[in-house]
């Protein structure tokens, strides 16, 4: 972690400060107190403008719970709510009733997410703050809770504003957290309260999916990657779909190992009483998309005072058992009304049924079943989310739950704001034409047909070309305009007056491989005023095949997903679906069954586009050598400037990666020289050192690791005796000169000798070990002497790496 500023940064705390001691201390110095004593405490003690029930700015914490689990890591979210932002910030956790004057005082620790964004304060240590002083609505840090026996926390946070400084004791930027009872271990530690708001809230989820090869690029699975179809529902708190800490059930373990949403769906209805709402969503092909290639997945629903909490949950595709999804999310507040906007960034979790630790590691059953928890960046090497260093792991997708009506008396005690009030108003038809008369467009065209051929809602266009742009600084609406239709004789009032649901995605097919079954089916939303019964159908069934071909050499695979939609609004384009593998074949072979299918579309005919622009050149070249790096492509504008701006990327940026860099061998200092190996005359003694790292990726080997010097301790003591052995030594040497042809293998004078025998065994596994190997003697001759024909020994330095 970060804990000094760069020098930039060191210069803008240098020019806020004074702004803050003004308003913080006007009978106080930085003369009188140094920076490094009580500086923590005089950020509590600052005091700026503030009036009561603001709320423009809030602190939060992620799951909004009021218990913290010791050691266990949570995001916190400091944001302004639109057209309000902030310039600065400063985020500090102290313990209950403690002045933050010691460092004793300060409770837990915050981790940096982007330190682009935050750092933490060269005055302040345990403190974060801005790094770029610029307009910002939202950051993001992390806060390890303290260990047990701390208590309660405080999470305090203060905001610059227009060179005001803004601090509340109280209200929404302060969370207050409380140490979670040790017999709650495992448990989701957000209790729920009752509601008490009045009357009915109707709310859109809208999924945005974020997790792509750019965002997550470590083995991406660039082959029908897709979010599954969303299942949930509005629900009571004496119902769980699923929680942290919890087991999945038989049909979240379905959306979890094969992203079917019909076995969750049934779990759901059966606890009619409970559920007010069944939320779903369609499936999203591929995992990630622009918004304006395809609208992100959504659905409404609705809660009431007894079911005010939503869960859902989503598949991430392929993958062992990893979802995404908010679990017992409250929907009613403290002042008995509705929230008005939920946004939420989630991270991956396991569901505890399938041990895999990839996206496409083999089916493997985990054997006992273990309890759902959030993925970490430390759970697997393998793990596409592996980081050594145990950073957090980058956001897959955002939800975000926006309210949309109220029904109902409100009985909320606090009076809703004008963002509330506007929120509840139906819109209204515009009879005013809002152009510009700085920009001049030809007539609409007449509208397409739609794009739906059956009762399945669709979309109709209609365009218009900028003819000039008088004003650059005022923009220029769309020039494309789209309304929702369905197909000839499908009109919501065509034979009957009911209002009916969107057709749900089809079931999976009922076999898994030849000809089966499959279904799809819908509900009404609104039944006739006159209390007829409705006609229109409420479930459809059709046939479906699955792995035409049976046989052992054939491959099972699931059933297509849902066509994506044209990649083109206008004029000739191309859509595709994707399946998966979901077993190879029995007998060994490959896989020949195709998993993704073209097709071209036709959208209405195109007319003038003032976007006109290149196709994107070529990548260019990794901008490293080896390891990881960046490159680029670029496309140019082709319009003519007078048909008015374009606000399509001209240059994308994406990570690269190039064979890793040389590292060459790495060497500990070499040993002291050993003892002599002799104890009187000409010996030797070695010395060794250890491979601390072997060569990687072509860097330079490893030198010797063993040396070896001459020594001579004294001379050896002589005497007659030994004077007569060296003249018979001598006499033997001559002879042995005459026999060296007669006596093959021999290596000695007066000696025939075996070979030597294989080293003998490391005396140690690692650190530096010694081995031995032997020559005997095979046949002495008779003129040899005892001391010049003898058995050899050798001795070498083996297993030198560190243990």
């Amino acid at each position: 972690m970060r804990l000094s500023p760069a020098p930039w940064s060191q210069a803008l705390l240098a020019l806020a400060l004074p702004l803050a001691v003004a308003l913080a201390f006007s009978d106080e110095t930085l003369d009188k107190v140094a920076k490094s004593e009580g500086y923590c405490s005089r950020i509590l003690r600052a005091q700026g403008t503030r009036r009561e029930g603001y709320t423009e700015f809030s602190l939060r914490v992620e799951g909004d719970p009021d218990f913290y689990k010791p050691g266990s890591s949570y995001r916190v979210t400091l944001s302004a709510a639109p057209p309000s932002y902030f310039r600065g910030f400063t985020l500090i956790a102290l313990k209950e009733n403690r002045e933050g004057d010691k460092e004793e005082d300060h409770a837990g620790t915050f981790q940096i997410i982007d330190e682009e964004e935050t750092q933490f304060m060269s005055n302040c240590p345990v403190a974060v703050t801005e790094s770029t002083p610029r307009r910002r609505t939202r950051i993001q840090v992390f806060w390890i809770a303290p260990p047990a026996g701390t208590g309660c926390v405080i999470l305090k946070a203060s905001i610059v504003q227009k060179r005001i400084i803004y601090f509340q004791d109280e209200g929404s930027l302060t969370k207050k957290l409380c140490e979670q009872d040790s017999t709650l271990d495992g448990v989701t530690d957000k209790p729920i309260l009752d509601c008490c708001a009045c009357g009915t809230a109707k709310y859109r989820l809208t999924f945005y999916g974020n997790w792509s090869e750019k965002t997550h690029p470590k083995d991406y699975p660039r082959r029908a990657n897709h979010w599954s179809a969303i299942i949930g529902g509005s629900h009571s708190k004496n119902y769980v779909l699923w929680e942290y800490g919890g087991y999945a059930s038989e049909g979240v373990k379905q959306v979890a190992e094969l992203g079917s949403p019909v076995k969750m769906e049934e779990e759901i209805r059966q606890q009619s009483d409970e559920v007010l709402t069944v939320i779903k969503a369609k499936a999203q092909w591929p995992a990630w998309q622009p918004l304006n290639v395809r609208a992100a997945p959504s659905a409404e629903f609705s809660v009431d005072r007894t079911r005010h909490l939503m869960s859902f949950l989503t598949m991430m595709g392929p993958s062992p058992d990893w979802n995404v999804g908010l679990s017992a999310e409250d929907l009613c507040t403290k002042e008995c009304g509705w929230v008005q906007k939920v946004v939420q960034d989630l991270i991956p979790w396991d569901a505890g049924t399938d041990s895999g630790v990839t996206y496409e590691s083999p089916n493997k059953p985990t054997i006992p079943q273990e309890k759902i928890r959030p993925l970490t960046s430390l759970d697997h090497p393998q793990s596409p989310f592996y980081d050594p260093e145990g950073g957090s792991i980058t956001q897959v997708a955002r939800v975000v739950i926006e309210r949309i009506a109220r029904k109902g008396e409100q009985c909320n005690i606090v009076p809703d704001n004008v963002d509330d009030i506007v929120a509840d108003l139906a819109p209204e038809e515009k009879d005013e034409d809002d152009t510009p008369e700085t920009c001049i467009y030809s007539n609409w065209s007449p509208w397409s047909a739609c794009s739906s051929s059956t009762c399945e809602k669709g979309k109709r266009m209609r365009q218009r070309m900028l003819k000039a742009q008088l004003d650059l600084s005022v923009p220029c609406p769309d020039t494309q305009d789209f309304q929702p239709c369905m197909g000839p004789g499908c009109s919501e009032e065509d034979g009957s007056t009911c209002t009916m649901s969107d057709w749900i995605i089809w079931s999976p097919c009922s076999v898994s491989c030849g000809m089966g079954v499959r279904s799809r089916e819908r509900y009404v939303k609104q039944f006739p005023e006159d209390g007829s019964v409705c006609t229109l159908p409420t479930e459809e069934t059709e046939k479906c095949t699955v792995n035409e071909d049976c046989s052992p050499s054939s491959c099972l695979v699931t059933e297509w997903g849902e066509w994506e939609e044209c990649s083109a609004t206008c004029g000739m384009g191309v859509r595709k679906r994707h399946r998966m593998i979901k077993m190879n074949p029995a007998d060994g072979s490959m896989c020949k069954a195709e998993t993704s299918q073209t097709e071209k579309c036709m959208m209405p005919e195109c007319h003038t586009i003032p976007c006109l622009l290149s196709p994107w050149t070529e990548w260019s070249d990794c901008s490293v050598t080896c390891g990881k790096g960046m490159r680029t492509r670029q496309r140019m504008l082709k319009s003519l400037a007078e048909l008015g701006d374009c606000n399509e990327e001209l240059q994308q940026t994406e990570k690269c990666m190039l064979p890793e860099c040389p590292i060459a061998c790495e060497l500990s200092e070499w040993s002291q020289w050993s003892e002599c190996n002799k104890s009187c005359g000409k010996g030797h003694m070695i010395r060794t050192r250890m491979i601390l790292m072997e060569p990687q990726f072509g860097g330079a080997p490893c030198p010797e690791t063993v040396q070896r010097k001459k020594c001579r301790i004294r001379k050896c003591l002589r005497n007659p005796s030994v004077q007569k052995l060296r003249w018979r030594e001598a006499r033997e040497s001559r002879r042995s000169e005459q026999l060296r042809e007669e006596s093959d293998g021999e290596q000695f004078p007066g000696c025939k000798m075996r070979p030597w025998t294989a080293w003998s065994e490391c005396t140690k596994l690692c650190g530096g070990g010694i081995q031995e190997r032997y020559m005997t003697v095979k046949k002495r001759f008779k003129s040899s002497q005892f001391t010049s024909c003898k058995d050899k020994k050798e001795i070498r330095a083996c297993n030198v790496h560190p243990c």
